[in-house]
């Protein structure tokens, strides 16, 4: 008893509260989410009632994922253009990203400091200021309302460069130095040595990539014109008119849009959290 009264005593209160503030927090955060999930399993009639039920008595959700996947108004077309998207413009950006952080880290060459500077000031101007010459480029391209440009806008970023750039720098040049003393070229070495040991930022950033690029709804919107290219974004609204104030199909569109962002986040979750923990401690 005296030994769990001293360990009572040993507890730091202020972190406690602290904890349970926190987790109170979360829980608010969360309950947005729950009621979305909630409606989507309920049938219409029962989504507003008050106070809310958060297990339904009558389960309505085979009818509506039904509905909203394969109906006369599926969004499942929607589904796999923005799947397409979002996993070539992921593979574009991180391949891009990578070649450019790893030269501007560890290839010296003339002009690479002024190059960088120039990458960095590209990232300090709004997205919303180059849209008109954007369309232009792709206009001149042939690339308006095709899933090409818009893998074009999102694949080639400043702050994947920056990033990568930040990770390579705190490898070791000692290194890269034994990889060529090997034989090893730049290609190789870049392969062999670089990649390996940045592996957390990559998975951080291509799931960062991954998320922005899924929930992107500007770029879509203005460069896509046929309803057979639309992303989901565009699609959910689109359905959204059609249906009306049907809020569980609402809502279970919103949940069958968010799924595939909890698989990406639950498979990488571990290689982000040591990414960002890596970039904390260099930093």
């Amino acid at each position: 008893m005296d030994k769990i009264l001293s360990s009572i005593q040993k507890v730091d209160f202020r972190k406690l509260m602290l904890t349970f503030a926190l987790a109170i927090v979360g829980i608010i955060f969360l309950l947005p989410f729950l009621w979305m999930i909630s409606a989507s399993l309920k049938r219409e009639v029962d989504v507003m009632n008050y106070p809310i039920q958060w297990i339904p008595d009558h389960w309505n959700a085979a009818k509506n994922y039904s509905e909203v996947l394969f109906g006369d108004k599926s969004i499942l077309p929607y589904y796999w253009n923005t799947l397409k998207v979002t996993i070539l413009t992921t593979l574009t950006s991180l391949s891009a990203s990578c070649l450019a952080g790893y030269s501007f880290a560890k290839l010296k060459f003339k002009g690479s400091n002024l190059l960088f500077v120039i990458v960095l000031i590209t990232y300090m101007v709004p997205p919303q200021a180059l849209v008109v010459t954007q369309y232009q480029v792709l206009s001149s391209l042939g690339l308006i309302d095709s899933h090409l440009g818009l893998i074009m806008l999102n694949g080639f970023t400043a702050f994947g460069t920056f990033m990568l750039r930040q990770f390579f720098m705190g490898i070791d040049d000692e290194l890269m130095e034994a990889a060529k003393i090997d034989g090893a070229g730049y290609f190789r070495t870049f392969w062999s040595v670089g990649l390996p040991l940045v592996r957390p930022a990559l998975a951080t950033y291509a799931i960062l990539r991954f998320i922005w690029t899924w929930n992107d709804y500007q770029y879509p919107l203005i460069f896509l014109r046929s309803d057979s290219q639309y992303t989901l974004q565009l699609g959910i609204d689109k359905f959204a008119d059609s249906i009306g104030t049907s809020y569980a199909l609402m809502m279970t569109g919103s949940v069958v849009a968010i799924v595939p962002l909890f698989i990406i986040f639950i498979i990488g979750q571990k290689q982000v959290i040591e990414g960002l923990t890596i970039g904390g401690v260099k930093g």
